[in-house]
């Protein structure tokens, strides 16, 4: 049987056709190109506990991965039944989309990755993501490191007795070297799946290597800089700078010859889009790029995105190939860096909006990955929630977090790079008492670490957290760089540093005694 057409690695311009012809979703006329637009049902987002990886029992992932809550164990058996399901599946169609791409810009490390898709829009997605090759000779002879069989449209109807959590399923199997995916449309399933297996392989490597979370961008003088945070932080804005050049905005690796992009686009938020506060982003959404589940209105004869429209979710989405980013480094890979800058958003208003780390307390806040977010204002809920997520991205992690931070750590002194807590959160008081630092006082304290200026300064301790404040910054009030000076009662300020400080020592209990060195000593001390 098997589908009568298969579809290989379409260009662009053939995916928007089938899209069209296929009606899977709508023309967007955006300000700089008509964009195509769908929208992926009751999934927009993923759906992190119906994601499963294969416990093959004496293998090389069944004594490496840190099974628990991320990666939830299933059997060989649950996952032979699904991959016959899927394939049975696939034979009943006349046709399927196939993309044959690349993960990773440094070949020594780069993986070899296979999509099957029953929907163009899906292999559009992929397209965009993941490296494509420049030439049609790089795919001769294809033999995929891994393959993802995505049978979104299927569900499984056994999922009780498979053990499963739902009629969803994403299920990896390492050694077999694929995965299925059911019941969820949401394009972020295929392009973190990869992600988490990066995450896998990579620190496997001889000699390890360092898989990372974050953005990165380069200076005219090579000089690399990473920016880790959780959404909301300002990773994407930050590291989109008019003077340095973009290598990637989520996924990278860190090995001998330095860092390089995982992908070959970038996947952005779109709520609250305008030209004025992401320039790049807006921008780049155009032919070839991909709306996710964006609001669209009518204006005239047009269909226009309306991004400020969020009821069909906060997290509407563009994908977009890295060259749609006027400013984008085309090798996509770059030296060692010397700055690593964890970015957080603290609506508790403690944190400073730069402070150094030492090497050590660099693992220890690596570890924690904080943020804060403001919950539920819609119903009048002002208090802040602390968000922990180890590594700045705890649900990609398939080894313990200690084995990543311990390669950090060998980064650090090996290249002589210093790292940073850049806070844009609040200041003079908590969330709905103080304000928000301002994206210009942000600016200016990344590129003082950037272009070395933040070395020309006095630093302070700080008595509860260890790292050091600077006595000052260029365009920044002095005044500022000292949280406890810009809350109107100096004592509210220390209770509320007290109190966080003892929701990062809670957090940390879990790492306590774990990997080669206890990395508590370097957190707050209360």
């Amino acid at each position: 049987t098997s589908p009568t057409t298969i579809y290989k690695n379409q260009t662009f311009e053939e995916l928007f056709q089938h899209e069209v012809r296929n009606d899977e979703g709508r023309v967007a006329n955006a300000e700089y190109g008509d964009t195509f637009a769908v929208d992926t049902g009751k999934f927009t987002g993923r759906s992190p506990s119906d994601k499963w990886l294969v416990k093959n029992v004496g293998s090389e992932s069944d004594a490496n991965v840190d099974w628990g809550k991320v990666n939830q164990p299933t059997s060989p058996e649950v996952f032979d039944e699904l991959y016959e399901k899927a394939v049975n599946y696939f034979n009943t169609k006349e046709k399927c989309y196939v993309f044959d791409g690349f993960c990773g810009a440094n070949k020594k490390s780069q993986r070899k990755i296979r999509f099957v898709h029953e929907m163009a829009w899906q292999q559009h997605f992929v397209t965009n993501m993941f490296i494509r090759a420049d030439e049609e000779s790089e795919l001769e002879g294809f033999e995929p490191d891994f393959t993802v069989i995505n049978a979104c449209s299927l569900v499984d109807e056994d999922w009780e007795r498979h053990g499963l959590n739902s009629e969803v399923a994403v299920v990896f199997n390492v050694e077999k070297k694929c995965a299925v995916i059911f019941g969820t449309w949401y394009g972020g399933e295929n392009k973190k799946g990869i992600f988490s297996l990066m995450n896998y392989w990579l620190p496997m490597e001889n000699p390890p290597q360092f898989p990372m979370h974050c953005s990165a961008n380069v200076g005219k003088e090579g000089d690399s800089a990473l920016f880790f945070g959780l959404s909301g932080t300002g990773k994407t804005t930050l590291s989109a700078d008019p003077h340095r050049a973009l290598i990637g905005d989520d996924e990278h690796g860190w090995d001998e010859d330095g860092i390089f992009n995982f992908e070959g686009g970038c996947y952005a938020k779109t709520i609250n889009l305008t030209e004025k506060t992401e320039p790049d982003i807006y921008r780049a959404i155009h032919k070839d790029a991909m709306l996710e589940n964006v609001a669209l209105k009518d204006e005239g004869d047009k269909l226009v995105p309306d991004y400020f429209d969020t009821t069909k979710t906060e997290n509407g989405r563009v994908s977009y190939p890295i060259f749609h980013i006027d400013n984008y480094h085309k090798p996509q890979t770059a030296g060692h860096p010397k700055n690593i800058i964890f970015l957080s958003c603290d609506a508790f208003g403690v944190l400073p909006p730069i402070a150094k780390l030492t090497p050590e307390q660099a693992m220890y806040h690596f570890i924690s990955g904080y943020t804060a977010k403001v919950a539920g204002t819609e119903r009048g809920i002002t208090e802040p929630v602390a968000t922990f997520s180890a590594c700045f991205g705890a649900a990609f992690l398939t080894l313990h977090p200690t084995r990543y931070a311990e390669l950090l750590k060998d980064k650090l002194e090996k290249h002589d790079a210093k790292a940073w807590i850049v806070n844009s959160g609040w200041s003079g008081g908590p969330y709905g008492v103080g304000e928000r630092m301002s994206i210009k006082t942000t600016r200016s304290c990344v590129n003082a670490i950037l272009d070395g200026t933040i070395e020309n300064t006095a630093w302070e301790k700080d008595p509860v957290f260890g790292w050091e404040l600077p006595a000052s910054i260029p365009d920044v009030d002095p005044a500022v760089l000292h949280p406890r000076n810009t809350w109107p009662d100096p004592e509210e300020y220390d209770a509320a540093e007290k109190n966080l400080a003892e929701m990062y020592v809670k957090n940390f209990e879990k790492y306590a005694g774990k990997g080669d060195v206890d990395y508590t000593q370097f957190g707050p001390k209360i």
